[in-house]
């Protein structure tokens, strides 16, 4: 029987344009499959494990590369995987690889070093060689490999592969390519009592024997402790609940399994905690209101479907029911959250109800986790996971019947990925993944996107209302304080209003918890000359400085760059140095002074860095062993507490001023949602805010709690301006090292673009911060009305910006798509 030549088209986790094509060794010609990871040679040096696209018989014109090796039993890529990750490549301007870089956890990426050894065939004869194999020769018979690297320090030249290619050639050395798989199972050591001790009369002389000697009095001391706990030997226990008795000796549990007294055993272990549900759905019982929001749900042909609930209104509840109906279809359901911070109560509340069924996936847990909840995700057995939960990353999962995604607080920014490419809208994404597998989509929030609630009042999603809180509880009473007027009647002590401090004291006084919102971390925003007002700035980035009480060091928040407080100014010498604004850690530092009794707790991204901080945080004021929590914007995002009466917003001014369209959108969706945190259970809770505009249309919405004021406002002013939804943006942004250099390459790109799209490009502008990591910076945005042919437009940008980088004065700039901006 004739023998198939078979190729392969792969992906590579690389910023690529396409595949490359390889050929198939004979004997993996049964064995290979599309999904598969298979290592490959890409360029002279490096290896890759890299995904098989395609398989076919089509001969390239040109002299293929060998596939190495199959990595995979089975495949670990779906084709709807493939076809969504190069629906991303296209929609968000980059490439495949791209995608497969981001989507793909780093344990089934491997890592390759290039060494060589000497071949067992060489026969030793020196004669033969030139100086420099020698040289190499007598350095790997001690060492026994050397990495590429090091053999061109011996030698003393850089251009070493011809050398090395004819010493392979001639059987004097080999190539020997180090692939590190990064992922391992868990494995956990076990101990077990050898057959022959079961017997009473066996043991009865072995403990015997061990008493007589003093040598083996802790061999004894270490069985006593293994029959105690092993229920005298009836079952096995972990090795590791001995060794890390310190009062065991590790040499004498040695010796026991080295005399074959105990049994050491190996098992495959998942890293993940195990579950069991606690609860029945049944005992879920929806209002009027959200069993409307339910059977219009399910009942709708529409793909999409907008749940607009005011907070504390149970979106969750209908979510459960929906995930409920989805499992029982005998269908996987997602559930996307913008943030870590809320996976932890929203997954005790799914598991409760879920149990083992729910997978969580996000970046906080390790390699191997993640790639863990990977395969069982794949699995469609009863060991899969039939619910997955995670933050923008968990739409790359590989679902195998996906039923329902539920987008949480689907208005959040953080769904936006800036950094690296794809730079992918994970609701916008999410959306598309759901209707390449038919399935539903509900987006839910109490403060939707314009652009969604657009496209639910036009009838391309549904739209269900949920117009009040869960068991009849009241919303909170919004006042505003007007810190003019407060300074002026000196009402005003550090960063507090006395009508905001007067509420704290009352709330602690009946035992109630507090929230404070400041969109800043870090101590005070900046340090300033009280006499010529110098300013410490970042020597990388256009930006001041922030203050970081805890580390006494000036801080970028753009690149980390730090520096020791300075104690005179450099400019003028004067030692009068103010600090100006705050942050979270003043906030929480001035608190102690006011509050000296009260525990005070910090939530941001500087107090959370480490793992699992933000969940100790979070359990400890459910537990009200925190009363006052103070944090940035992750205070704001759906968290639910049961005995919060006062929310404080200490400047609403940073939210209302920021440059940008979304500005008011936005800092009416941050004001809602923390004040959404306070009297969530039977009682009227208070939200305070304070600003030096009280008549702000934003904060009037929002003490109002008029999202159709808000919405209104903006979707005329979109329409007017041409921002979305009437129109689709694209964001170039060109960086470079040289500001003169940039400002000739937007400049040429802005006038090549407007040849082709004329009055639909705007700028090149410098943006509010212009340099940033040594790399300065310019913009240039496209606009498209919605219903134009977008994806030409694309293809077009692209090809005027590889045009653009064949020019060789502008060879090293880098140019970023940004579709959709945030």
């Amino acid at each position: 029987m004739e023998r198939r030549t078979l190729f392969v088209d792969v992906l590579l986790p690389l910023h690529l344009p396409d595949t490359y094509t390889y050929r198939v060794p004979f004997e993996y010609n049964d064995a290979i499959e599309v999904g598969q990871r298979v290592v490959v040679q890409f360029g002279t040096k490096r290896m890759y494990s890299a995904l098989v696209r395609r398989i076919h018989e089509n001969v390239p014109q040109y002299r293929t590369k060998y596939v190495l090796s199959i990595l995979d039993i089975n495949p670990i890529v779906t084709e709807q995987q493939f076809l969504f990750w190069e629906w991303m490549a296209s929609y968000y301007m980059c490439y495949p690889g791209d995608v497969m870089a981001v989507a793909m956890p780093s344990a089934f990426r491997l890592s390759s070093e290039s060494y060589i050894v000497i071949h067992p065939d060489f026969d030793g004869e020196y004669g033969s060689l030139s100086e420099d194999e020698i040289k190499i020769i007598d350095v790997l018979s001690h060492k026994g490999k050397l990495e590429i690297g090091e053999v061109s320090d011996i030698i003393g030249y850089q251009k070493i592969m011809p050398l090395i290619k004819s010493m392979i050639e001639r059987h004097i050395i080999l190539m020997d390519e180090e692939l590190k798989q990064r992922f391992t199972p868990h494995r956990t050591a076990y101990l077990s009592l050898a057959e022959r001790y079961r017997d009473e009369e066996q043991l009865k002389i072995l403990f015997d024997s061990l008493q007589q000697k003093s040598a083996t009095y802790k061999q004894l001391l270490v069985l006593m402790q293994f029959m105690q706990l092993s229920d005298f030997g009836k079952k096995e226990i972990k090795k590791k609940i001995l060794t890390d008795n310190k009062e065991l000796s590790s040499s004498a549990l040695d010796t026991l399994i080295k005399k074959e007294i105990l049994l050491l055993s190996q098992r495959e272990e998942s890293r993940l905690q195990e579950y069991a549900s606690q609860a029945d759905i049944d005992s879920i019982k929806l209002n009027d209101e959200q069993q409307q929001a339910f059977d219009s749900i399910v009942a709708s042909d529409k793909a999409v479907h907008l749940l607009h609930g005011v907070t504390s209104s149970g979106k969750t509840e209908v979510y459960i029911r929906l995930i409920d109906k989805t499992i029982k279809e005998g269908k996987q359901a997602l559930f996307l959250l913008p943030e870590i911070a809320l996976t932890a109560q929203i997954i005790n509340r799914l598991r409760k109800y879920f149990g083992n069924a729910v997978g969580v996936y996000h970046s906080r847990f390790n390699t191997n986790e993640r790639a863990e909840v990977w395969q069982r995700t794949m699995d469609s057995s009863d060991n899969g996971y039939k619910v997955l939960l995670g933050a923008r990353s968990a739409v790359f999962l590989p679902f195998h019947n996906l039923g329902l995604v539920i987008v949480d607080e689907e208005h959040d920014n953080s769904y936006k990925q800036n950094d690296p490419a794809p730079r992918y809208n994970g609701r916008d994404s999410a959306i598309y993944l759901a209707h390449s597998c038919h399935a539903k989509t509900v987006l839910g929030s109490a403060t939707p996107s314009v652009e969604s609630y657009f496209n639910a009042t036009n009838g391309k999603y549904g739209l269900e209302v949920l117009k009040h809180r869960y068991g009849g509880n009241m919303m909170p009473e919004v006042l505003c304080v007007d810190m003019k007027e407060a300074q002026r009647k000196r009402e005003v002590q550090m960063n507090f209003s006395q009508f905001l401090l007067g509420y704290i004291k009352e709330a602690l006084s009946h035992k109630e918890q507090v929230i404070l919102f400041q969109n800043r971390r870090g101590f005070s925003l900046r340090l300033e000359c009280d006499v010529c007002h110098w300013i410490p700035q970042c020597k990388h980035c256009d930006v001041s400085l922030v203050y970081h009480k805890s580390t006494n060091s000036l801080r970028c928040h753009y690149c980390g760059y730090s520096i020791p407080v300075p104690q005179e100014c450099p400019a003028c010498h004067s030692t009068t140095l103010k600090m100006r604004g705050f942050g979270t850690e003043r906030i929480e530092d001035d608190l102690a002074i006011f509050f000296p009794d009260a525990h005070i707790a910090r939530m941001d991204l500087d107090s959370t860095s480490q793992k699992k901080r933000y969940i100790e945080i979070i359990n400890d004021f459910e537990d009200h062993k925190i009363d006052i929590l103070v944090g940035t914007q992750m205070v704001t995002k759906g968290l639910d507490f049961d005995n919060v009466s006062v929310v404080g917003i200490l400047s609403a001014d940073n939210l209302i001023s920021f440059p940008d369209f979304r500005a008011y959108e936005r800092s009416f969706q941050q004001m809602t949602q923390v004040s959404g945190r306070a009297g969530r259970r039977g009682k009227e809770g208070k939200v305070i805010i304070q600003t030096y505009q009280p008549y702000h249309q934003a904060i009037r919405d929002a003490m109002a709690g008029d999202y159709e004021s808000m919405y209104k406002s903006q979707i005329v002013e979109r329409r007017v301006f041409k921002y979305p939804p009437y129109y689709k943006l694209i964001d170039i942004t060109i960086k470079h090292q040289d500001e003169s250099v940039v400002n000739d390459a937007a400049a040429k790109l802005a006038n090549m673009l407007r040849q082709q799209f004329a009055s639909r490009v705007m700028g090149p502008e410098y943006p509010s911060v212009a340099r940033i990591r040594n790399m300065y910076i310019k913009r240039i945005m496209v606009r498209f009305a919605v219903g134009e042919a977008i994806g030409e437009g694309k293809r077009i940008i692209m090809h005027q910006a590889d045009q653009l980088l064949n020019d060789k004065s502008f060879a090293r700039v880098k140019i970023v798509f940004d579709v959709d901006p945030q």
